[in-house]
């Protein structure tokens, strides 16, 4: 079985007593990872079927299957490094859409359309499950994009009064809504030309 490389320790607290084994908690994840790719329910049954390691060694390192399933969900998504000082903020907002040359990298990473439609579909059924996932993975995914529009506030090309974490949320929105609830796709071009349009309009309410 494929062994799926994954910051297990973001998911769940370590706990005290002999090492975590990585190469198990990577089949542990890869197993949980197949099943919701599957479009199955996750149980403990399955994942130990799956992946072979047995029950009380996927209870020693997953104090739940809600953390479990948050760190099977985010594999293939990394955090971006910070950005260089003096970045162009407005084309570093744009990339955070998956629509520059580090968008790109991203989406190129496997993380697909399809995947990211089967998260929906768990989080949404599951508010444990995502406020789970969005403390111990997404919410440290915006940190450098945050920093680097406080660095533009702080340089006095933002507004002093920006409300970065608003500003994010704002264009994040603008990208989940043409899939959520357009139904459309992000490699479609009208897409693209449509995310780029509600960036330049959310960037002017940002400029100082």
């Amino acid at each position: 079985m494929t062994v799926v490389e994954v910051d297990a320790g973001a998911a769940v607290r370590r706990r005290p007593g002999r090492p975590r084994d990585e190469d198990m908690d990577g089949q542990i994840v890869a197993a949980t990872l197949e099943i919701i790719d599957a479009g199955q329910d996750v149980t403990v049954s399955r994942v130990v079927a799956r992946s072979g390691v047995s029950r009380a060694a996927l209870y020693r390192r997953w104090p739940s299957l809600t953390t479990l399933i948050a760190a099977a969900l985010d594999v293939g998504r990394t955090i971006p490094p910070e950005y260089p000082d003096g970045v162009d903020l407005r084309e570093a907002l744009i990339d955070g859409l998956g629509l520059g040359e580090v968008g790109a990298v991203l989406t190129a990473s496997g993380y697909s359309e399809e995947r990211f439609r089967q998260r929906i579909r768990l989080v949404m059924s599951d508010r444990a499950l995502q406020k789970a996932y969005w403390q111990s993975h997404v919410s440290r995914r915006r940190v450098p994009l945050l920093n680097a529009l406080r660095a533009g506030i702080a340089r006095g090309e933002l507004r002093a009064d920006l409300d970065v974490e608003a500003c994010f949320d704002a264009i994040a929105g603008t990208a989940y809504y043409q899939i959520v609830v357009r139904g459309d796709r992000m490699d479609d071009p009208a897409v693209a030309t449509r995310l780029r349009a509600a960036v330049d309009v959310i960037w002017r309410g940002m400029v100082a």
